[in-house]
């Protein structure tokens, strides 16, 4: 749980919704005080960066409030919301993971791993360490556990190809190169600064398409299946995506002292020779070789910057 202090406004509005969304979170019934509640709410509150109480109020009252209790009841470790969490979602689990795996012995083995991660099984300073504790109650907790799915996903396939990959090699007796050594890093690191940024501050389900995307080199076809929606979305997703990095970094840029024209130079500069943790930005493990056969186009039509 954040340790952060929650601003006043956060927290005179909680004082104010705190018996309403108490209530209307069915929190009694599973097991989450008022206080305890309150404590969640500052929590996700503090993060969604609201300034005033105007800003705080409209957050909260456009939460899923009542999955966040249960998302938060469970990392608890309260028994009745964890059956209710099974209920409502298990079977939604599972379809979703055969979308991915496509296959039905995979599909609920990839389904089934996440249950130990969401329930919390192991604790930290006291307290259980469940995936379930991201949670903020902003979007719809299907869609949330959808997203997860689809990165554990991700991850188990970079970790299958790296082992296949070399086990493959060993057998037909190649050679392994020494490896690469690192880029020099440029005199002006502005550019691999501003896009760590805001590469690091994207939302989890982009993070995870540009990594699938980027790191894994997978098609717009699988990780529109990973996710349920249609090919298209993913295509327009990743063009609205190049489009709003490229603001954001050209921003970012200006904000650390470049003209307009320096930046936009600086942003034809290939990916491949910046020293930035892309592994780290997007929350991933090591990127595949993938990432290093494609350049991120992050181009839009002139005066759209």
């Amino acid at each position: 749980m954040s340790s952060s202090k929650p601003n006043s406004a956060v927290q005179s509005v909680v004082n104010e919704l705190l018996a309403d969304l108490h209530a209307k979170a069915g929190c009694e019934r599973i097991g989450i005080t008022q206080e305890s509640f309150s404590v969640i709410l500052c929590e996700v509150g503090t993060k969604c960066g609201a300034g005033s109480e105007a800003e705080a109020r409209s957050f909260f009252l456009s939460l899923r409030i009542d999955e966040l209790a249960l998302a938060r009841a469970c990392v608890a470790g309260d028994n009745s919301a964890w059956e209710i969490f099974l209920t409502r979602y298990r079977e939604k689990l599972y379809l979703s993971a055969l979308r991915i795996a496509r296959e039905d012995s995979a599909a609920r083995e990839l389904a089934d791993s996440l249950y130990a991660d969401l329930y919390g099984t192991t604790t930290r300073d006291g307290q259980r360490v469940s995936k379930l504790a991201s949670y903020t109650g902003r979007g719809s907790l299907e869609g949330w556990l959808r997203t997860v799915l689809a990165q554990e996903y991700v991850n188990r396939y970079r970790r299958t190809k790296r082992l296949v990959s070399l086990e493959e090699e060993s057998e037909e007796g190649v050679q392994f190169r020494a490896p690469e050594p690192e880029p020099v890093a440029p005199a002006d690191n502005r550019l691999a600064r501003a896009t760590d940024d805001v590469l690091a501050g994207l939302p989890a389900e982009d993070r995870m398409v540009l990594s699938a995307y980027y790191l894994d080199g997978r098609t717009l076809a699988e990780i529109a299946r990973m996710l349920g929606v249609h090919e298209s979305t993913i295509s327009r997703k990743l063009d609205k995506l190049a489009k709003l990095l490229r603001k954001q970094i050209l921003a970012g840029l200006t904000q650390r002292g470049m003209s307009r024209r320096q930046a936009e130079e600086a942003l034809e500069t290939d990916v491949r020779d910046l020293q930035i943790d892309i592994r780290r930005s997007l929350a991933q493990e090591t990127p595949s070789p993938a990432f290093s056969e494609k350049r991120v186009e992050a181009r839009v039509p002139e005066g759209e910057g």
